[in-house]
Protein backbone atom coordinates (compact mmCIF):
# COMPACT_ATOMS: atom_id res chain seq x y z
CA UNK A 1 0.00 0.00 0.00
CA UNK A 2 2.69 2.66 0.87
CA UNK A 3 4.68 1.51 -2.22
CA UNK A 4 1.71 2.22 -4.39
CA UNK A 5 0.49 5.47 -2.52
CA UNK A 6 3.62 7.31 -2.18
CA UNK A 7 7.04 7.77 -3.81
CA UNK A 8 10.37 7.71 -2.71
CA UNK A 9 12.38 10.73 -3.01
CA UNK A 10 16.17 9.61 -2.16
CA UNK A 11 19.60 11.10 -2.26
CA UNK A 12 22.64 9.80 -0.74
CA UNK A 13 25.79 11.65 0.50
CA UNK A 14 28.96 9.77 0.94
CA UNK A 15 31.99 10.04 2.69
CA UNK A 16 35.27 8.15 2.28
CA UNK A 17 38.60 8.72 3.75
CA UNK A 18 41.74 9.05 1.24
CA UNK A 19 44.63 6.47 1.90
CA UNK A 20 47.16 9.22 1.29
CA UNK A 21 50.88 9.15 3.54
CA UNK A 22 49.89 12.36 5.06
CA UNK A 23 46.68 13.70 6.39
CA UNK A 24 44.87 16.65 4.30
CA UNK A 25 46.32 19.76 5.70
CA UNK A 26 49.37 18.40 7.83
CA UNK A 27 52.22 16.09 7.45
CA UNK A 28 51.04 13.49 10.03
CA UNK A 29 50.73 9.99 9.24
CA UNK A 30 47.47 9.26 7.94
CA UNK A 31 46.70 6.21 9.33
CA UNK A 32 43.77 6.42 11.86
CA UNK A 33 42.57 2.97 11.91
CA UNK A 34 46.10 0.75 12.91
CA UNK A 35 47.94 3.61 15.14
CA UNK A 36 49.02 1.48 18.47
CA UNK A 37 47.47 4.16 20.64
CA UNK A 38 45.26 7.35 20.92
CA UNK A 39 46.48 10.96 19.77
CA UNK A 40 49.84 9.82 18.39
CA UNK A 41 49.13 11.00 14.84
CA UNK A 42 48.72 14.77 15.65
CA UNK A 43 50.51 18.11 15.69
CA UNK A 44 49.36 21.96 16.17
CA UNK A 45 47.57 21.80 12.98
CA UNK A 46 45.01 18.56 13.50
CA UNK A 47 44.64 19.54 17.11
CA UNK A 48 43.37 23.10 16.37
CA UNK A 49 45.77 25.21 18.55
CA UNK A 50 45.82 28.43 18.17
CA UNK A 51 48.15 30.06 15.32
CA UNK A 52 48.72 26.73 13.68
CA UNK A 53 48.52 27.32 9.96
CA UNK A 54 46.83 24.72 7.60
CA UNK A 55 48.89 23.47 3.64
CA UNK A 56 46.43 21.50 1.65
CA UNK A 57 47.48 18.03 0.45
CA UNK A 58 48.04 18.30 -3.41
CA UNK A 59 47.84 14.07 -3.79
CA UNK A 60 44.34 14.67 -2.33
CA UNK A 61 43.09 17.10 -4.52
CA UNK A 62 44.18 15.37 -7.30
CA UNK A 63 42.56 12.02 -6.45
CA UNK A 64 39.49 13.87 -5.54
CA UNK A 65 39.36 15.63 -9.49
CA UNK A 66 40.49 11.27 -10.60
CA UNK A 67 37.22 10.55 -9.04
CA UNK A 68 34.82 13.36 -10.30
CA UNK A 69 36.58 12.44 -13.75
CA UNK A 70 35.84 8.60 -13.78
CA UNK A 71 32.16 9.79 -12.55
CA UNK A 72 32.42 11.87 -15.83
CA UNK A 73 31.79 15.14 -13.63
CA UNK A 74 32.72 18.73 -14.76
CA UNK A 75 35.50 20.31 -12.99
CA UNK A 76 35.88 23.68 -11.53
CA UNK A 77 39.36 25.20 -12.56
CA UNK A 78 38.85 27.29 -10.32
CA UNK A 79 38.05 26.14 -6.12
CA UNK A 80 38.53 27.00 -2.81
CA UNK A 81 37.97 25.97 0.64
CA UNK A 82 35.69 27.02 3.67
CA UNK A 83 35.56 27.03 6.94
CA UNK A 84 32.18 25.30 8.32
CA UNK A 85 31.11 26.20 11.48
CA UNK A 86 29.67 24.15 14.54
CA UNK A 87 30.65 22.99 17.39
CA UNK A 88 31.35 19.56 18.45
CA UNK A 89 34.05 18.01 21.10
CA UNK A 90 35.64 15.74 18.00
CA UNK A 91 36.31 19.22 15.95
CA UNK A 92 38.93 21.51 17.99
CA UNK A 93 38.82 24.37 16.07
CA UNK A 94 35.13 25.16 16.44
CA UNK A 95 34.84 24.47 12.50
CA UNK A 96 35.61 21.85 9.94
CA UNK A 97 37.55 23.17 6.58
CA UNK A 98 35.28 21.93 3.42
CA UNK A 99 33.96 23.37 0.62
CA UNK A 100 30.63 25.14 -0.03
CA UNK A 101 29.85 26.74 -3.05
CA UNK A 102 33.15 25.62 -5.44
CA UNK A 103 33.55 22.19 -5.07
CA UNK A 104 36.18 20.69 -7.07
CA UNK A 105 34.00 18.24 -9.15
CA UNK A 106 29.87 18.70 -9.95
CA UNK A 107 27.12 17.23 -12.35
CA UNK A 108 28.46 13.73 -12.55
CA UNK A 109 27.15 10.24 -13.10
CA UNK A 110 26.57 6.76 -12.43
CA UNK A 111 25.04 3.85 -13.80
CA UNK A 112 23.27 1.40 -12.19
CA UNK A 113 20.71 -1.75 -12.69
CA UNK A 114 17.96 0.48 -11.71
CA UNK A 115 18.76 3.47 -13.60
CA UNK A 116 21.43 6.13 -13.31
CA UNK A 117 22.09 8.38 -10.21
CA UNK A 118 23.10 11.78 -10.72
CA UNK A 119 26.01 13.05 -8.83
CA UNK A 120 25.48 16.82 -7.29
CA UNK A 121 29.15 17.80 -6.25
CA UNK A 122 31.88 16.28 -4.76
CA UNK A 123 33.93 18.22 -2.62
CA UNK A 124 37.29 17.13 -0.05
CA UNK A 125 37.29 17.89 3.51
CA UNK A 126 39.06 17.21 6.75
CA UNK A 127 37.54 14.44 9.30
CA UNK A 128 36.97 15.21 12.91
CA UNK A 129 37.95 13.33 15.71
CA UNK A 130 36.72 10.13 16.93
CA UNK A 131 34.83 9.94 20.16
CA UNK A 132 35.25 6.95 22.33
CA UNK A 133 32.45 6.17 24.68
CA UNK A 134 33.81 4.29 27.63
CA UNK A 135 33.17 3.27 31.43
CA UNK A 136 36.20 4.43 33.80
CA UNK A 137 36.06 3.65 37.15
CA UNK A 138 32.51 2.96 37.01
CA UNK A 139 31.72 6.22 35.65
CA UNK A 140 30.26 6.81 31.70
CA UNK A 141 33.04 8.89 29.72
CA UNK A 142 33.56 10.06 26.28
CA UNK A 143 37.27 10.15 25.33
CA UNK A 144 38.87 11.75 22.20
CA UNK A 145 40.86 9.85 19.91
CA UNK A 146 42.59 12.80 17.61
CA UNK A 147 44.50 10.33 15.43
CA UNK A 148 41.65 10.80 12.77
CA UNK A 149 41.32 14.31 12.73
CA UNK A 150 42.09 16.07 9.81
CA UNK A 151 42.52 13.07 7.15
CA UNK A 152 41.34 13.83 4.08
CA UNK A 153 37.83 12.86 3.47
CA UNK A 154 36.28 12.88 0.14
CA UNK A 155 32.28 13.70 0.02
CA UNK A 156 29.87 12.33 -2.85
CA UNK A 157 26.51 14.04 -2.71
CA UNK A 158 23.80 12.56 -5.09
CA UNK A 159 20.67 14.54 -7.06
CA UNK A 160 17.37 12.48 -5.42
CA UNK A 161 17.33 9.97 -7.73
CA UNK A 162 17.29 6.72 -5.85
CA UNK A 163 13.99 5.16 -6.02
CA UNK A 164 14.27 2.24 -3.52
CA UNK A 165 16.10 0.95 -0.90
CA UNK A 166 17.80 -1.48 -3.14
CA UNK A 167 18.71 1.37 -5.71
CA UNK A 168 20.44 2.46 -2.76
CA UNK A 169 22.34 -0.51 -1.49
CA UNK A 170 23.80 -1.14 -5.51
CA UNK A 171 24.87 2.60 -6.27
CA UNK A 172 26.54 2.41 -2.88
CA UNK A 173 28.09 -0.71 -3.85
CA UNK A 174 29.04 0.49 -7.33
CA UNK A 175 30.55 3.84 -5.83
CA UNK A 176 32.96 1.80 -3.11
CA UNK A 177 33.61 -0.48 -6.11
CA UNK A 178 34.85 2.67 -8.21
CA UNK A 179 37.13 4.08 -5.14
CA UNK A 180 38.97 0.75 -4.37
CA UNK A 181 39.48 0.39 -7.81
CA UNK A 182 40.79 3.69 -8.75
CA UNK A 183 43.35 2.93 -5.57
CA UNK A 184 42.25 6.29 -3.46
CA UNK A 185 40.25 4.95 -0.62
CA UNK A 186 40.29 1.45 1.55
CA UNK A 187 36.55 2.06 1.76
CA UNK A 188 36.78 0.08 5.67
CA UNK A 189 32.97 0.65 6.44
CA UNK A 190 33.51 -1.11 9.75
CA UNK A 191 36.14 1.31 10.76
CA UNK A 192 34.25 4.38 9.60
CA UNK A 193 36.68 4.73 6.47
CA UNK A 194 33.36 4.65 4.22
CA UNK A 195 29.95 6.08 5.88
CA UNK A 196 26.53 6.43 4.00
CA UNK A 197 23.79 8.82 4.86
CA UNK A 198 20.22 8.51 3.08
CA UNK A 199 18.13 11.58 2.92
CA UNK A 200 14.53 10.26 2.80
CA UNK A 201 11.29 11.48 1.92
CA UNK A 202 8.01 10.85 0.50
CA UNK A 203 5.33 12.73 -2.04
CA UNK A 204 2.02 11.28 -3.74
CA UNK A 205 2.21 9.30 -6.77
CA UNK A 206 0.62 12.05 -8.36
CA UNK A 207 3.14 14.74 -7.38
CA UNK A 208 6.32 15.68 -8.88
CA UNK A 209 7.50 18.48 -7.44
CA UNK A 210 10.38 17.63 -4.38
CA UNK A 211 8.90 17.62 -0.67
CA UNK A 212 9.01 20.11 1.74
CA UNK A 213 10.97 18.23 3.85
CA UNK A 214 14.05 15.20 4.07
CA UNK A 215 14.92 13.12 6.85
CA UNK A 216 18.86 12.57 6.65
CA UNK A 217 19.58 8.81 8.24
CA UNK A 218 23.67 9.44 9.31
CA UNK A 219 26.85 6.84 9.47
CA UNK A 220 25.06 4.07 8.07
CA UNK A 221 28.28 1.54 7.75
CA UNK A 222 26.88 -1.57 5.99
CA UNK A 223 24.64 -1.84 2.34
CA UNK A 224 22.41 -3.88 4.50
CA UNK A 225 21.63 -1.53 7.05
CA UNK A 226 21.21 0.90 4.30
CA UNK A 227 18.15 -0.68 2.98
CA UNK A 228 16.74 -1.59 5.81
CA UNK A 229 16.84 1.97 7.23
CA UNK A 230 15.67 3.35 3.95
CA UNK A 231 12.58 0.47 4.16
CA UNK A 232 11.75 1.44 7.66
CA UNK A 233 11.91 5.73 7.23
CA UNK A 234 9.31 4.76 4.15
CA UNK A 235 6.91 2.91 6.38
CA UNK A 236 7.25 5.67 9.45
CA UNK A 237 6.87 8.21 7.31
CA UNK A 238 3.97 6.79 5.27
CA UNK A 239 2.34 6.73 8.42
CA UNK A 240 2.62 10.49 9.29
CA UNK A 241 1.65 11.58 6.14
CA UNK A 242 -1.22 9.19 6.11
CA UNK A 243 -2.34 10.69 9.23
CA UNK A 244 -2.22 13.66 7.51
CA UNK A 245 0.36 15.46 9.69
CA UNK A 246 3.88 16.74 8.90
CA UNK A 247 6.98 14.75 8.92
CA UNK A 248 9.32 16.51 10.70
CA UNK A 249 12.88 17.77 8.86
CA UNK A 250 15.58 15.79 10.92
CA UNK A 251 18.54 14.06 11.46
CA UNK A 252 17.85 10.49 12.38
CA UNK A 253 20.30 7.57 13.60
CA UNK A 254 19.81 3.65 12.35
CA UNK A 255 19.70 1.35 14.93
CA UNK A 256 20.02 -2.26 13.74
CA UNK A 257 19.35 -4.28 17.10
CA UNK A 258 15.79 -2.28 16.87
CA UNK A 259 15.62 -2.05 13.53
CA UNK A 260 14.52 1.62 13.59
CA UNK A 261 16.05 4.87 12.96
CA UNK A 262 15.75 7.47 15.99
CA UNK A 263 16.06 11.21 16.29
CA UNK A 264 19.16 13.09 16.83
CA UNK A 265 18.67 16.47 16.03
CA UNK A 266 17.00 19.09 13.46
CA UNK A 267 18.12 18.79 10.63
CA UNK A 268 20.60 22.17 9.64
CA UNK A 269 20.00 24.34 6.44
CA UNK A 270 23.26 25.63 4.89
CA UNK A 271 23.18 28.89 6.65
CA UNK A 272 23.79 27.50 9.93
CA UNK A 273 26.78 26.37 9.53
CA UNK A 274 27.72 30.04 8.51
CA UNK A 275 30.19 29.55 6.01
CA UNK A 276 33.19 31.54 4.31
CA UNK A 277 36.80 31.06 2.73
CA UNK A 278 39.30 30.04 4.34
CA UNK A 279 41.42 32.98 4.57
CA UNK A 280 44.56 30.62 5.86
CA UNK A 281 44.51 28.42 2.64
CA UNK A 282 44.99 29.98 -1.20
CA UNK A 283 42.04 29.22 -3.75
CA UNK A 284 42.66 26.17 -5.86
CA UNK A 285 43.24 26.84 -9.62
CA UNK A 286 43.85 24.31 -12.78
CA UNK A 287 44.68 24.92 -15.77
CA UNK A 288 42.48 22.82 -18.65
CA UNK A 289 45.73 20.98 -19.63
CA UNK A 290 46.43 19.60 -16.23
CA UNK A 291 42.86 18.22 -16.03
CA UNK A 292 43.68 16.58 -19.66
CA UNK A 293 46.77 14.99 -17.98
CA UNK A 294 44.65 13.72 -15.03
CA UNK A 295 42.07 12.15 -17.08
CA UNK A 296 44.78 10.51 -19.97
CA UNK A 297 46.41 9.26 -16.52
CA UNK A 298 42.93 7.10 -16.19
CA UNK A 299 42.90 3.19 -16.02
CA UNK A 300 40.12 1.76 -18.01
CA UNK A 301 37.00 1.68 -15.74
CA UNK A 302 35.44 -1.08 -14.21
CA UNK A 303 32.32 -0.42 -16.46
CA UNK A 304 34.18 -0.39 -19.49
CA UNK A 305 35.57 -3.63 -18.48
CA UNK A 306 32.49 -6.09 -16.96
CA UNK A 307 31.28 -4.80 -20.44
CA UNK A 308 33.93 -6.14 -22.52
CA UNK A 309 34.18 -9.29 -20.32
CA UNK A 310 30.47 -10.03 -20.77
CA UNK A 311 30.53 -10.00 -24.65
CA UNK A 312 34.32 -11.26 -25.31
CA UNK A 313 33.97 -13.87 -23.05
CA UNK A 314 30.46 -14.43 -21.94
CA UNK A 315 31.51 -13.42 -18.22
CA UNK A 316 28.57 -12.48 -15.93
CA UNK A 317 28.81 -8.77 -14.47
CA UNK A 318 28.25 -10.77 -11.16
CA UNK A 319 31.21 -12.86 -11.33
CA UNK A 320 33.70 -10.33 -12.50
CA UNK A 321 32.70 -7.63 -9.80
CA UNK A 322 34.16 -9.97 -7.36
CA UNK A 323 37.36 -10.42 -8.96
CA UNK A 324 37.65 -6.23 -10.37
CA UNK A 325 38.67 -5.02 -7.09
CA UNK A 326 41.79 -2.48 -8.61
CA UNK A 327 43.01 -1.21 -11.91
CA UNK A 328 45.52 -4.08 -11.33
CA UNK A 329 43.48 -7.00 -10.66
CA UNK A 330 41.35 -5.74 -13.57
CA UNK A 331 45.01 -6.20 -15.96
CA UNK A 332 45.70 -9.50 -14.32
CA UNK A 333 42.22 -11.10 -15.15
CA UNK A 334 42.13 -9.45 -18.56
CA UNK A 335 45.57 -11.26 -19.34
CA UNK A 336 44.16 -14.62 -17.84
CA UNK A 337 41.47 -14.28 -19.86
CA UNK A 338 42.70 -13.63 -22.90
CA UNK A 339 45.08 -17.01 -22.45
CA UNK A 340 42.50 -18.97 -21.82
CA UNK A 341 40.85 -18.10 -24.85
CA UNK A 342 44.09 -19.14 -26.90
CA UNK A 343 43.69 -22.52 -24.78
CA UNK A 344 40.07 -22.93 -25.35
CA UNK A 345 39.52 -22.86 -22.10
CA UNK A 346 36.14 -21.65 -21.49
CA UNK A 347 36.53 -18.25 -19.51
CA UNK A 348 33.46 -18.79 -17.32
CA UNK A 349 34.34 -22.30 -15.83
CA UNK A 350 37.77 -21.12 -15.09
CA UNK A 351 36.47 -17.90 -12.80
CA UNK A 352 33.91 -20.21 -11.09
CA UNK A 353 36.61 -22.36 -9.95
CA UNK A 354 38.71 -19.76 -9.05
CA UNK A 355 35.73 -18.19 -6.83
CA UNK A 356 34.89 -21.34 -5.33
CA UNK A 357 38.97 -21.66 -4.31
CA UNK A 358 38.49 -25.08 -6.47
CA UNK A 359 42.28 -23.50 -7.81
CA UNK A 360 44.54 -20.68 -6.73
CA UNK A 361 43.95 -17.14 -7.98
CA UNK A 362 46.17 -15.34 -10.40
CA UNK A 363 47.24 -12.79 -7.66
CA UNK A 364 48.74 -15.61 -5.74
CA UNK A 365 50.63 -17.79 -8.60
CA UNK A 366 51.22 -16.93 -11.83
CA UNK A 367 48.84 -17.02 -14.82
CA UNK A 368 50.01 -20.46 -16.07
CA UNK A 369 50.21 -21.75 -12.38
CA UNK A 370 46.74 -21.04 -12.44
CA UNK A 371 46.06 -22.65 -16.15
CA UNK A 372 47.70 -25.66 -15.56
CA UNK A 373 45.80 -26.51 -12.15
CA UNK A 374 42.46 -25.39 -13.45
CA UNK A 375 43.42 -28.04 -16.18
CA UNK A 376 44.33 -30.88 -13.37
CA UNK A 377 41.48 -30.09 -11.46
CA UNK A 378 38.95 -30.33 -14.99
CA UNK A 379 40.62 -33.69 -15.38
CA UNK A 380 39.60 -34.74 -11.68
CA UNK A 381 36.06 -33.83 -12.17
CA UNK A 382 35.50 -35.47 -15.45
CA UNK A 383 37.01 -38.84 -13.30
CA UNK A 384 34.62 -38.18 -10.46
CA UNK A 385 31.67 -37.57 -13.02
CA UNK A 386 32.19 -41.02 -14.28
CA UNK A 387 32.99 -42.60 -11.18
CA UNK A 388 29.61 -40.59 -9.87
CA UNK A 389 27.53 -41.88 -13.01
CA UNK A 390 28.35 -45.18 -12.51
CA UNK A 391 27.44 -45.56 -8.92
CA UNK A 392 24.31 -43.93 -9.75
CA UNK A 393 23.61 -46.90 -12.66
CA UNK A 394 24.33 -49.35 -9.81
CA UNK A 395 21.80 -47.85 -6.92
CA UNK A 396 19.46 -47.95 -9.42
CA UNK A 397 19.84 -51.50 -10.93
CA UNK A 398 20.02 -52.81 -6.79
CA UNK A 399 16.30 -50.52 -6.81
CA UNK A 400 14.41 -50.94 -9.32
CA UNK A 401 11.39 -49.82 -7.21
CA UNK A 402 13.10 -45.76 -7.70
CA UNK A 403 12.55 -45.72 -11.19
CA UNK A 404 8.85 -47.62 -11.30
CA UNK A 405 7.44 -45.20 -8.46
CA UNK A 406 9.42 -42.21 -9.60
CA UNK A 407 7.84 -42.55 -13.11
CA UNK A 408 4.39 -43.05 -11.28
CA UNK A 409 4.73 -39.61 -10.27
CA UNK A 410 6.26 -40.17 -6.41
CA UNK A 411 8.89 -37.64 -6.58
CA UNK A 412 9.85 -37.97 -3.07
CA UNK A 413 11.79 -40.72 -4.56
CA UNK A 414 14.46 -39.16 -5.24
CA UNK A 415 14.97 -38.17 -1.83
CA UNK A 416 15.62 -42.25 -0.83
CA UNK A 417 18.11 -42.61 -3.79
CA UNK A 418 20.15 -39.69 -2.95
CA UNK A 419 20.76 -40.69 0.35
CA UNK A 420 21.88 -44.02 -0.98
CA UNK A 421 24.40 -42.15 -2.55
CA UNK A 422 25.33 -39.82 -0.18
CA UNK A 423 26.40 -42.49 1.97
CA UNK A 424 28.68 -44.29 -0.84
CA UNK A 425 30.46 -40.60 -1.27
CA UNK A 426 33.11 -38.11 0.41
CA UNK A 427 31.51 -36.48 3.13
CA UNK A 428 31.76 -32.72 0.77
CA UNK A 429 30.19 -33.88 -2.02
CA UNK A 430 27.88 -31.35 -3.47
CA UNK A 431 24.36 -33.04 -3.05
CA UNK A 432 22.93 -30.96 -6.38
CA UNK A 433 25.32 -32.61 -8.41
CA UNK A 434 24.43 -35.85 -7.12
CA UNK A 435 20.63 -34.83 -7.73
CA UNK A 436 21.58 -34.19 -11.40
CA UNK A 437 23.26 -37.37 -11.76
CA UNK A 438 20.26 -39.64 -10.52
CA UNK A 439 17.59 -37.33 -12.23
CA UNK A 440 20.23 -38.07 -15.62
CA UNK A 441 19.97 -41.44 -15.22
CA UNK A 442 16.61 -41.89 -14.82
CA UNK A 443 15.52 -39.46 -18.13
CA UNK A 444 17.73 -42.43 -19.72
CA UNK A 445 15.60 -45.35 -18.49
CA UNK A 446 12.13 -43.77 -20.26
Amino acid sequence: MTRQKYQLVCGMEIHAELKTNSKMFCGCKNDPFHAPKPNIYTCPVCLGLPGALPVANKRAIEWTIKLGLALDCKINLFSKFDRKHYFYPDLPKGYQISQYDLPFCYDGKIDTEHGPVRIHRIHLEEDTGKLLHKTIDDKSVSLIDFNRSSVPLVEIVTEPDIVSPEHAAVYARKLRTLLRYLDIANCDMEQGGMRLEANVSLRPNDKTTLPNYKTEIKNINSFRFLEQAIAFEIKRQAGILDSEKTVRQQTRGWNADKQATYPQRSKEDAEDYRYFPDPDIPPIRFTAEQIKLLRNKLPKLPDTLLKRWHSEYSLPHKLTAEVLTTAASGALYEKLFQTAKKLGIPANKLLKNILSKKITAPDQKSIEQTISEYQNQTQSDEVDSKQLKSMVKQILLDNPDIAIKYFQGQKQIIGFAMGQAMRRLPKNSDPVQVRAAILAELENKK
